[in-house]
């Protein structure tokens, strides 16, 4: 008498619902890319004495090389989108980590081409993050809670972000090396990239098997074509630039030099904008996915940021300037909705394409106004003679970045699902 091995065979519910606890569990994995990411990207704020002084250069030359990383993002952002729709996540988020990674080593090195190298592959790396947590989410949650899951994985990029600020400056005041802190980001980078390649679920019906150069092109001209994603673009940027080069890039200097706050305040300071998202992305995200629209919560949100702007602007304290720092960035939660709007505006098999190029979009003017403000205000220092008049000037540059969003907001569509039909 025989017997005939037993095997488990899988239902395709129990299959389905199997791949889709993969893609959740990649998506975990993703936001810890992204908060290593954002860690990279915002803790040179903290360390522009130590860079100065590796680099034999000053802090405008400093604030050159640091600017670099968004040349780099935008313009791999529309790799990585693309990359997502041809060939999958497990393929394409693993990459982004690795380039990251390497970034971070190389940026460890006492040299400014190290530094310009570093700088340009974490920006290439790192635009695979936040794009590969959104195609994840979207594979691994339902399209009613999406605005909810982008709202989580830009909640835990900012906490990276917070942490760069206010974890790594009492390292630097504590004696721990500004190489060490490289060295550590590169090596979870590495371990982070391992497991996402591990664990993401294959994609037998991505666009792997497509060969032609059209193939690649064609989701970008159609969300390229579409109005509607350049003003989804503009509006993230003009919300998102106040955090990437105001706080995550001067916000200390001026802090420190035109408010007199001491090194500690001002890096504790600062550093309440990004813990503030870590609010506000799925505070602001939640609402409108509860109310269905994504216009009111967007301009509303954004109204707040410039009411909360001008208080820290005018203030003369330092418990008014936190405060009010903390607020603006629970507000500029606001920047995560046009990232929902671009992909509802556009349709479902470009996905990773729309996040691209929003990504492209939000960061351009990122790359765009950097060295606008560095010319204008940022090497003002030395000159000024009134730093609180300087430091007003600065403010008041954001507050008119942010009127203008709103104005801009008032032209998109509404995409949330309790709109009125047209």
């Amino acid at each position: 008498m025989t017997t005939k091995p037993i095997t488990a065979v899988l239902t395709p519910e129990a299959a389905s619902g199997s791949r889709i606890r993969g893609f959740q569990i990649a998506w975990g994995l993703a936001l810890c890319f992204y908060f290593l990411e954002y860690a990279s990207r915002s803790a040179p704020a903290v360390m522009i004495e130590h860079l100065t002084a590796a680099f034999g250069t000053t802090a405008i030359g400093v604030s050159a090389i640091l600017g670099t990383y968004y040349y780099t993002y935008s313009v791999t952002s529309l790799i990585a989108g693309a990359a997502l729709d041809r060939v999958g996540a497990k393929k394409a988020v693993p990459i982004g980590i690795f380039i990251l990674a390497v970034g971070c080593l190389l940026f460890s090195v006492p040299t400014m081409a190290a530094g310009y190298a570093g700088r340009l592959l974490q920006g290439a790396g790192s635009a695979f993050a936040f794009t590969g947590g959104v195609y994840l989410a979207a594979r691994g949650f339902s399209a009613r809670w999406l605005a909810t899951a982008i709202g989580v994985t830009q909640c835990v990029g900012m906490l990276g972000g917070s942490a760069g600020q206010i974890v790594v400056g009492p390292w630097l005041e504590h004696g721990v090396g500004w190489q060490t802190i490289w060295h550590g980001l590169s090596a979870a980078c590495l371990a982070v990239g391992v497991l996402l390649f591990v664990i993401t679920p294959r994609e037998p019906h991505s666009q792997s098997s497509a060969s032609s150069w059209a193939s690649v092109l064609n989701p970008y001209l159609i969300v390229f074509r579409n109005p509607q994603s350049y003003l989804c673009g503009a509006v993230a940027g003009l919300l998102f630039v106040p955090t990437t080069v105001g706080d995550m890039t001067w916000g200390v200097a001026f802090f420190q030099r035109d408010r007199m706050f001491s090194y500690h305040d001002a890096v504790v300071t600062v550093s309440l904008v990004p813990l503030g998202w870590v609010i506000g992305c799925p505070l602001v995200g939640w609402l409108a996915d509860r109310l269905g629209r994504r216009k009111p919560v967007l301009i509303g949100s954004a109204i707040v940021m410039l009411l909360t702007a001008a208080a820290v602007t005018f203030s003369t304290g330092h418990s008014a300037a936190a405060i009010g720092c903390l607020l603006f960035g629970i507000a500029s939660g606001a920047a995560m909705i046009p990232y929902s709007i671009v992909k509802e505006v556009n349709p479902d098999e470009v996905k990773g394409s729309a996040t691209g190029a929003i990504n492209f979009l939000t960061f351009g003017v990122t790359a765009l106004i950097g060295p606008i403000f560095a010319d204008l205000l940022g090497k003002g220092f030395a000159g000024t003679q009134n730093h609180i008049a300087h430091f007003r000037a600065n403010g008041l540059f954001w507050i008119g970045g942010i009127i203008l969003a709103i104005i801009l907001s008032m032209f998109l569509l509404e995409t949330g699902h309790a709109r009125k039909p047209a």
